[in-house]
């Protein structure tokens, strides 16, 4: 995946393996779930902060990294057919000085260099200059949101129900130090025709993964 020549793909939802459960779901008045739980960025926090980083990009980057890597988190609705995108990216909230929000969509990369140099320039941005709308029709998108004031244990976004769109809801909270571990609260909220709870759980722990293994991602050469 890259942020150059993204492209998709058309599932046919005739032989796709999740039919019956896509037709379930899409029946529902509220066809939506959400997940909250912890993830423990203890092992981020030190790195980032040795090295004089942020680390809500550090956070954005790991959350939306974790999306890119799992097919159904880049799956969307599209009428009654489904499409498969190469690369999703995050639109992320962006609070200004007057205390009101301001959508930020940054152009997906898997490197971490690039998307943070990227991220930087369009929060500059979006600090001056409010948006709060997308693309008319992009559906491309992981709409994301801190709320570093709290350390919630539940969440829920609002959302098109008429109908129901499909673009995943990804918030952090407030992280806590606690002994060794640093648990930061993660909410995921997404469409159930599109995938079940064993695969929010896998984002979890790919997520997990990411934040454990800062130096994978986040090289020491670059920090400086």
């Amino acid at each position: 995946m890259s942020d150059e020549g993204v492209t998709m793909r058309t599932i046919d939802v005739q032989t796709w393996q999740r039919r019956c459960h896509f037709r379930l779901f899409q029946q529902m008045d509220y066809p939506h779930f959400n997940v909250c739980a912890p993830v423990n960025i203890a092992a981020t926090l030190k790195v980032v902060k040795a090295k004089g980083g942020s680390v809500n990009l550090a956070v954005v980057y790991a959350l939306a990294r974790a999306a890119n890597d799992l097919a159904p988190f880049r799956f969307r609705i599209r009428g009654e057919d489904v499409v498969e995108h190469d690369a999703v990216h995050p639109s992320i909230t962006v609070l200004g000085e007057d205390d009101l929000f301001s959508y930020c969509t940054i152009p997906w990369s898997d490197e971490f260099v690039p998307f943070r140099t990227k991220a930087e320039a369009l929060i500059t941005l979006r600090k001056q200059e409010r948006m709060l709308e997308d693309e008319p029709g992009q559906d491309d998108l992981l709409f994301m949101s801190g709320l570093p004031w709290i350390a919630f244990t539940s969440i829920t976004h609002p959302i098109h129900m008429h109908p129901a769109d499909s673009i995943p809801r990804i918030s952090w909270g407030q992280f806590q130090v606690r002994g060794e571990e640093v648990p930061l609260p993660v909410s995921v909220q997404v469409h159930h025709a599109l995938m079940d709870g064993l695969h929010v759980s896998r984002y979890f722990q790919r997520v997990q993964d990411l934040f454990d293994h800062i130096q994978d991602w986040w090289r020491p050469s670059v920090l400086a």
